[in-house]
């Protein structure tokens, strides 16, 4: 079996995000947010989220955007919950635990909660 590597450029960063997004485009419970509400443009997003990961990650300071705006228009738009930011969660670790594993992998797992909870928090609770 072949020992996965853990998260150590951008090309695994855009290799994990493609990952994933993939998964999120046909998920039941999430999929609807993306594709007919937010009704995401993938080419521009895709880039955006290689940006935004690849500063979390690394710090390069390379994203420049403002998710807390856009997750509290998209709630309006269409109510979300706490269920969705969790299954947000649970499909991004179970990507990351296929495709890598180490330090930056157990890194990027934890933020994405953290991110996940804050931004859950400030959609759902605060006007």
């Amino acid at each position: 079996m072949k020992m996965k590597k853990d998260i150590k450029n951008r090309k695994d960063i855009e290799k994990l995000v493609d990952a994933f997004y993939e998964k999120v485009k046909t998920d039941t419970e999430i999929g609807y947010l993306f594709n007919d509400v937010a009704q995401v443009n993938w080419d521009d997003h895709l880039p955006k989220m290689y940006d935004f990961w690849e500063n979390i990650l690394f710090c390069n300071g390379n994203y420049n955007g403002n998710p807390m705006v856009v997750h509290k228009e998209l709630h309006q738009k269409s109510t979300m919950t706490q269920h969705h930011f969790h299954h947000w969660t649970t499909l991004f670790k179970a990507t990351v635990d296929e495709l890598f594993a180490g330090k930056k992998s157990e890194e990027i797992k934890e933020r994405a909660f953290n991110i996940a909870y804050a931004l859950m928090a400030k959609t759902l609770y605060q006007y």
